[in-house]
């Protein structure tokens, strides 16, 4: 009889059990960064949240299939990526752009099924304040760029300009985000815009740090931008500008910060030369940036000298890095949030302090493919071997 009761209770055990796993790796485990900077002035300070918070979630690389997603990932990667989504409650969603996996190769029919599924994975996310920056997956490498296929998929994206770049400010962060594509590319239009969005936030930047009369005698200096950068004199301090969020990331030197594991060994020329050697060789004057996948050094230094950005978010290399430029500005390079680059996705967590100027960073990483798959199949195989287990005949005593 005992054991009769307890062949009864199996399958309650083995699927509750089931349903607290699912439950526990839906949320994902989080891991606080020390700040690497060294802007004077700046500390965390006390890391209990504040009302004057301000909490950004930032994901990169959803790689949505749209109309072509399978059954797997539909029913299986989407649904558990939505309740990763769900884990948290941020005040604000940043995506990083790649959030179509074969963007530049879709009609604007098959866009839109891509819209419909990036809906349905955000769900509730979509109430809140929400910025999305494109990636080359989205919008295709140099060859491929297209000025009016740009446009219209940024129209569908709130908050971005025809060139792909935007910049708004919520509680009294302002952020800038760039088409960084675009600045991997030679003699483009989009390219041209990138420059005109740079150098109007410079101007507006000085503006906020500058007397008026300073400010309009500067600004009435107009200067016609080139492919090699035009410069315009900047006295703001490293680190005084907005959030700089972008696809690709910065070009980074060899002599530089990086916490370890970083994707970025890779980034460093192959010859050895310092970025000088590099910029001189003007590489990127005709199409694509081949030698890393990185901002070029000419474009990285304009945005350092007009931007002087407070702390950057990119993206691109599906992994996580933490990285430190020469003037002390911080660099996060947020991973991707999929299982379709790798067996490890994650997230970033960034909050802005209301009552300082310091940045706050939280790495997640949410649960492996693998480790739900081998939930699921062992959950599969105990109930295989009970219904094996109920279906033979109990041995009687002679």
């Amino acid at each position: 009889m005992v054991a009769v009761a307890w062949r009864s209770l199996l399958p309650v055990i083995i699927i509750s059990a089931f349903i607290v796993y699912e439950e526990r790796v839906s949320f994902p485990s989080c891991k606080h960064l020390p700040d690497t900077t060294n802007h004077p002035g700046e500390h965390v300070g006390n890391e209990d949240g504040s009302p004057e918070d301000l909490k950004v979630m930032m994901v990169a690389n959803l790689l949505l299939l749209g109309s072509e997603a399978g059954f797997v990932n539909l029913y299986f990667r989407d649904y558990y990526m939505s309740k990763f989504f769900k884990s948290l409650k941020p005040d604000m969603l940043l995506v990083l752009g790649d959030v179509s996996a074969k963007g530049s190769e879709l009609s604007r029919s098959k866009w839109l099924s891509v819209f419909h599924q990036f809906d349905q994975i955000l769900g509730p996310f979509l109430e809140l304040p929400l910025h999305v920056i494109l990636g080359d997956r989205d919008v295709g490498e140099c060859c491929d760029l297209d000025a009016k296929s740009v446009n219209w998929v940024a129209r569908n994206f709130p908050g971005l300009d025809s060139s792909g770049c935007g910049a708004f400010e919520i509680s009294n962060i302002s952020f800038v985000s760039l088409n960084a594509v675009a600045l991997l590319c030679g003699n483009n239009k989009l390219r041209f815009g990138v420059e005109k969005v740079i150098e109007r936030e410079s101007v507006d930047l000085q503006m906020k740090t500058k007397s008026t009369a300073e400010t309009k005698d500067e600004s009435g200096m107009s200067r016609e931008l080139s492919y090699d950068f035009g410069w315009r004199e900047n006295a703001m301090t490293s680190g005084s500008g907005p959030v700089l969020v972008l696809h690709f990331p910065l070009y980074r030197p060899g002599n530089t910060y990086s916490r370890e594991g970083s994707a970025f060994k890779s980034t460093i020329h192959p010859s050895g030369h310092s970025s000088n050697f590099i910029e001189s060789s003007n590489f990127s004057a005709s199409g694509p940036y081949d030698l890393s996948q990185t901002v070029p050094p000419n474009a990285t230094e304009y945005i350092f000298h007009a931007l002087k950005p407070r702390i950057i978010f990119s993206a691109h290399t599906h992994e996580f890095s933490d990285h430190s430029h020469p003037d002390g500005t911080r660099e996060v390079t947020v991973p991707a949030m999929t299982w379709n680059t790798g067996n490890d996705p994650g997230f970033v967590v960034a909050t802005f302090r209301g009552n300082n100027s310091a940045v706050s960073v939280t790495y997640c990483s949410v649960a492996r493919e693998s480790d739900i798959l081998i939930a699921y199949t062992c959950t599969l195989v105990l109930f295989i071997i009970l219904v094996i287990v109920s279906n033979t005949p109990q041995l009687k005593d002679f």
